[in-house]
């Protein structure tokens, strides 16, 4: 595992920092959230959309992880808080597990914070916009 390190592509965090200077207007949107997902792009690798690699968490991205404790297997699509739907596996960028997926790749153990303590999962797959889509096409077909 890649205890400090992420990568983000430069339109995502360009995309991910007006956002965030945009929602501190917003006092519905929890200060920590926006401090943590700041956190989260100062420390990462910046590289442009056409390099980044098919197997990094990017926005718009599906991820598959498996909760190493319960081995149970989640899948998410990370979104913008607007497209966010749990029913519909659309997970926010804002809510700490969306943050905590952020930059990571397939294979890194990823640990998230909850009321009860922590959370550890690994990542064991990754679909780009594209890919996701054509998955969920196949799968209706």
């Amino acid at each position: 595992m890649r205890k400090n390190h992420i990568t983000i592509s430069s339109s995502d965090h360009d995309r991910l920092l007006e956002f965030i200077n945009s929602a501190r207007l917003d006092w519905r949107i929890p200060r920590e959230h926006l401090f943590a997902l700041e956190g989260e792009l100062g420390r990462a690798a910046l590289v442009e959309p056409s390099e980044l690699p098919s197997d990094v968490v990017a926005m718009h991205s599906t991820v598959w992880f498996r909760d190493l404790d319960t081995k149970e297997v989640e899948q998410y699509t990370l979104v913008y808080p607007t497209e966010a739907d749990v029913t519909c596996n659309r997970i926010s960028v804002l809510a700490p597990v969306g943050t905590a997926l952020l930059g990571f790749r397939v294979g890194d153990v990823v640990k998230w914070q909850v009321p009860l303590g922590k959370r550890r999962f690994e990542i064991i797959k990754v679909a780009q916009r594209k890919e996701a889509e054509h998955e969920e096409i196949a799968m209706l077909v």
